[in-house]
């Protein structure tokens, strides 16, 4: 399906719409999993799929533990960059996509800024667990989809 072009301001309302949208839902479910989960993990699927908080000071896959301040200014840069850069977007696809990202950002560093003591030193809240795979929120959700439709829009446009 062929995509029209939109122009730039509605584009980047798009991004904007769906960064805020992302930013709502995983600090949402942040709050809802640090309640019912204060207890304990619960099983959806055996230990296949549960849901537990795990508090993570680093990036993903437990990369870089305890470098949250360093996290925190590579979030804030790439959030003013993603939010420049979806004015100059052509398609609605892209600027869903930056939004993605945006709102991953956002829901992640709002961790860093409000759940620590000092500056930027927050842990960011993760609560979704496949035994297989470390566990993860909405926002890297977000950004996970978000990569992936990149992928695939660079493969259609081939």
């Amino acid at each position: 399906m062929r995509e029209l072009f939109v122009p730039t301001v509605t584009n980047r309302k798009l991004a904007v719409a769906v960064a805020a949208t992302v930013l709502v839902v995983d600090q949402l479910t942040k709050w809802w999993a640090l309640e019912a989960l204060a207890d304990g993990p619960i099983s959806v699927f055996g230990d296949f799929w549960r849901f537990r908080v795990v508090r993570n000071s680093g990036a993903a896959f437990g990369t870089l533990q305890n470098a949250g301040v360093l996290l925190a200014i590579i979030a804030v840069v790439a959030i003013l960059l993603l939010l420049r850069v979806s004015a100059s977007t052509e398609h609605r696809s892209e600027a869903a996509i930056f939004g993605l990202v945006l709102g991953g950002a956002a829901g992640n560093l709002v961790d860093r800024v409000f759940r620590g003591d000092g500056f930027f030193d927050g842990r960011v809240v993760d609560w979704i667990d496949f035994s297989f795979w470390p566990t993860f929120n909405v926002a890297d959700s977000a950004i996970t989809i978000a990569v992936l439709m990149a992928v695939a829009t660079a493969f259609r446009a081939k």
